[in-house]
């Protein structure tokens, strides 16, 4: 396993090309992401799931461009090795392809990003364009799109059907054709992205999708149990936080009601 100073698109393919899975993970604030780089992620997203994990709404859809600029600057400034990925919110993208530069543009010039997510394929092939030929790096997203939730009706797998899965499969080859550095596969048949896997060049990243892809991606606040309330088949959660901090929070308040913090070797 080769050892990076900074992480860059480049070394995805790098990566990619010799069989070594990349590992990527969300982070929304600074202290987060200080953490989550200097574990040794290899790209760290930004992703509009602060909607749901920071601000509490059902879906990504609320969350704005303006909000997503404040969490991506919070992440950057906590970050020296991994390649920080920052999702283009709802709305900002999907029917202007201007629109849509100018979207790109502010993330990149007001947050320091390394690059943008987007997700869809064919239908956003101009937006994609755009933003590759003003020099922004661009990773896909397909399979399930939470943007599009109110479309789908609902979270459960995609490409599940014939029909869908080559659908799916020309969206990733178009997208590797576009010139994306990589794309996320979301919530779809382990066998559709092993397909998909081996026919693009770009590293695929899996969340829900199997394990023949080049790459992972999880919510942190999922990994680490601070979400307790989803529990979805793909995710692995590595430690129970929500109980950790719940008895560390009950700890300090019994002590405070004892009064037995501050002692005297805590007081000046």
């Amino acid at each position: 396993m080769k050892e990076y100073k900074r992480v860059t698109t480049n070394t995805l393919l790098e990566m990619k090309n010799r069989n070594e899975k990349i590992s990527m993970l969300t982070a929304y604030d600074y202290s987060m992401a200080k953490i989550i780089d200097k574990s040794g992620i290899d790209i760290i997203l930004v992703g509009d799931s602060a909607s749901n994990v920071m601000a509490g709404h059902e879906t990504t859809l609320p969350i704005t461009l303006d909000q997503m600029i404040y969490h991506a600057s919070s992440v950057i400034r906590g970050v020296k090795r991994s390649l920080v990925v920052v999702d283009l919110p709802f709305g900002s993208y999907q029917s202007d392809p201007k629109e849509a530069l100018r979207s790109a543009i502010r993330i990149m010039k007001e947050s320091g990003a390394h690059a943008v997510k987007m997700e869809g394929g064919r239908e956003i092939q101009e937006s994609i364009i755009k933003i590759l030929n003003a020099g922004i790096p661009v990773m896909g997203h397909l399979g399930l799109t939470p943007q599009s939730i109110y479309k789908f009706g609902t979270y459960s797998v995609r490409a599940k059907e014939e029909e869908e899965a080559k659908l799916l499969l020309e969206d990733a080859k178009l997208l590797d054709k576009l010139g994306c550095f990589g794309i996320v596969l979301e919530k779809i048949p382990a066998k559709v992205s092993k397909k998909v896997t081996n026919s693009v060049s770009v590293p695929i990243i899996g969340i829900g999708a199997g394990s023949d892809v080049d790459g992972q991606v999880l919510v942190t606040h999922d990994l680490v149990g601070l979400n307790s309330e989803f529990n979805p088949r793909f995710l692995r959660r590595y430690v129970n936080l929500d109980e950790i901090m719940t008895n560390a929070i009950q700890s300090y308040i019994k002590d405070v009601k004892s009064l037995d913090f501050p002692n005297k070797d805590e007081q000046y």
